[in-house]
């Protein structure tokens, strides 16, 4: 690992590349805040990716990519006068100490789970912080992110189940809401309940610990490899897979799960 100064004199090195990038090139010269917004989504969701495939060089890769936004935000920033990379790393600094008052303060809690319940309470006395519990869930999430975050803010402001295992019963509820409404074939309804269903049993992931974004990318990742299993089948076949029967398709998919990656 590298030392303080080393790691310093990276970043002193980035902040200068990219200062020499808006002055020299005419790419980075034209973007702006709107024109970087899209690529910032994008590169965040690549760093996501590799973090679920536990690859080291490529999270650190994107990590950089990510790292790059950051600094080119700031150097906009500087260019218009509002703020550089100082102002972000200070009021980022303020945000963290602020916010840690049984590290940098006299509060004294010894667990994870004591930090999270006070957190909330924290932020909505931080000045310029937010208003209510749930205004620091960003409208632009993915609705299925957006959910648990939701969910999460609201258990932190003490809005939960007394037991975890009550929460079965409202899944329960929902599913049958949601097949009463497909029986009228009312499709407004049906939207409206089937959301009902994936709120329910989102919320169950977080009673149970588990994040859903990460367990339904995994069944993503688990369907494409067997899918494109099958289909590589069916090609060694000379077959195409519209000319393949259901069974067929089901004895080479039970076939493809014992190839899955654990």
């Amino acid at each position: 690992m590298h030392t303080r100064q080393e790691q310093l004199a990276a970043f002193d090195r980035l902040l200068t590349i990219m200062q020499e990038l808006r002055e020299k090139c005419p790419w980075d010269h034209k973007q702006t805040f709107e024109s970087l917004r899209t690529n910032t989504i994008e590169e965040t969701y690549e760093l996501a990716s590799a973090i679920i495939k536990h690859d080291m060089a490529e999270i650190c890769k994107e990590t950089g990519d990510v790292l790059l936004h950051v600094v080119f935000y700031a150097q906009i920033g500087s260019e218009t006068g509002d703020f550089d990379i100082a102002d972000v790393c200070n009021r980022l600094c303020d945000k963290l100490v602020f916010r840690h008052p049984h590290v940098y303060g006299e509060q004294k809690i010894t667990d994870a789970e004591g930090v999270e319940q006070t957190w909330e309470q924290i932020k909505l006395k931080e000045k310029g912080g937010n208003k209510t519990v749930l205004a620091g869930v960003p409208e632009a999430l993915p609705a299925l992110v957006k959910a648990y975050r939701i969910q999460d803010k609201a258990r932190n402001a003490g809005f939960d189940w007394d037991e975890r295992e009550q929460v079965w019963d409202k899944v329960k509820e929902e599913i049958q809401e949601f097949q009463d409404e497909v029986n009228h074939m009312d499709a407004d309804k049906m939207e409206a309940e089937l959301g009902d269903v994936l709120f329910s049993l989102i919320n169950a992931a977080r009673l149970y610990h588990i994040n859903p974004d990460n367990a339904l990318e995994r069944t993503n990742r688990k369907f494409i490899h067997r899918f494109n299993y099958l289909e590589q089948k069916a090609k060694e076949q000379g077959k195409a897979l519209t000319d393949m029967t259901l069974a067929e398709m089901e004895a080479i998919w039970q076939e493809a799960k014992t190839t899955d990656c654990r």
